[in-house]
């Protein structure tokens, strides 16, 4: 097997996903931790793959781009060099909302928070919610050690932005 990294960024429609994992399980490929966000308008999926012995990216790459779905798409299949288990960062401790008004530099001072703790982003997701005058951050968290501490700091600085926020420990 091979160990690869598949990005794909596209205008957003119905049934993207659907058109891209039942490309790759006809392949053969394994999906690995993968993620899908609709930004704006567009879409980007990304994916960190098995590929069968006998299937190169080149293969995988061209088989992708013989979507319809995929027609304007930016598509980029590559060796992933990198070990492909996250490691004892990538456990997930904590889930943390942020909620309110947009404000800006609202994910730096938050991820500067994390930072200070030596805690680990794993996911973020940002959406605004403009019919609602509402921004929503949610972060998904490794938190090694003083969680209590950085969680109090994430609050209190969340309060000081006149946001909103919610932990969850998982």
């Amino acid at each position: 097997m091979t160990a690869a990294l598949i990005s794909i960024s596209c205008p957003d429609r119905p049934g993207l996903v659907a058109a891209i994992t039942g490309r790759l399980f006809d392949l053969g490929v394994n999906l690995g931790d993968s993620s899908f966000a609709m930004l704006g308008a567009g879409a980007e999926f990304s994916s960190v793959c098995e590929l069968p012995a006998a299937l190169s990216v080149d293969e995988v790459r061209a088989a992708l781009a013989a979507l319809a779905e995929l027609s304007q798409a930016r598509i980029d299949v590559r060796r992933f060099e990198l070990d492909c288990a996250p490691g004892v960062l990538g456990r997930i401790t904590h889930r943390v909302i942020v909620s309110g008004g947009d404000r800006p530099g609202l994910v730096a001072r938050l991820s500067e928070v994390f930072g200070q703790f030596s805690a680990n982003i794993v996911r973020m997701d940002a959406q605004r919610v403009p019919e609602q005058d509402l921004y929503v951050t949610r972060f998904s968290v490794c938190i090694p050690e003083r969680a209590a501490a950085c969680l109090a700091t994430i609050t209190n600085t969340a309060g000081e932005l006149h946001l909103f926020s919610h932990i969850e420990e998982v």
